[in-house]
């Protein structure tokens, strides 16, 4: 029987930083993987996406989809960035797709996941990320080993 790798903690000092974390996860990622990120307005999720994405060869600067809830990127394979800030019913993910989303051949990089907990592969990748001080964060990452 396969096991999780134990939760792992990181200490990043700069955006920068916790952008050259997301390119050292991208790498380990690959088509059908899913990773939650929990943390704070302000913590760091989108920075962290923004890592992950330019590890993955993704040709744009993701920002947030807060309004339109999930943008496709192309890059080494499909990334599907998602932000479910704005939803406020469990229901309201039955319309978008996501079983092509979680379930699919890309990777899916989802912020404000909580609503989504029932959705979840059961090997979800799961990060949370907390603001320490102005430029310092702590990122615990369960579900992948670095």
């Amino acid at each position: 029987m396969l096991t999780a790798p134990e939760p792992r903690t990181y200490v990043t000092t700069s955006p920068d930083e916790t952008r050259e974390f997301g390119k050292r996860i991208a790498p380990r990622l690959g088509p059908g993987n899913v990773v939650f990120l929990y943390g704070d307005l302000g913590s760091g999720k989108t920075t962290l996406v923004q890592g992950i994405c330019a590890g993955l060869q993704v040709g744009v600067w993701p920002n947030s989809p807060t309004f339109t809830l999930i943008n496709q990127y192309e890059g080494r394979v499909p990334v599907f960035h998602c932000d479910f800030y704005r939803l406020g019913d469990p229901g309201e993910l039955a319309t978008l797709g996501l079983e092509e989303v979680f379930f699919g051949n890309g990777i899916a990089l989802v912020e404000w996941p909580e609503l989504a907990e029932e959705w979840a592969p059961l090997d979800t990748i799961r990060v949370k990320i907390t603001r320490r001080s102005a430029k310092k964060r702590e990122i615990v990452l369960h579900g992948l080993n670095l």
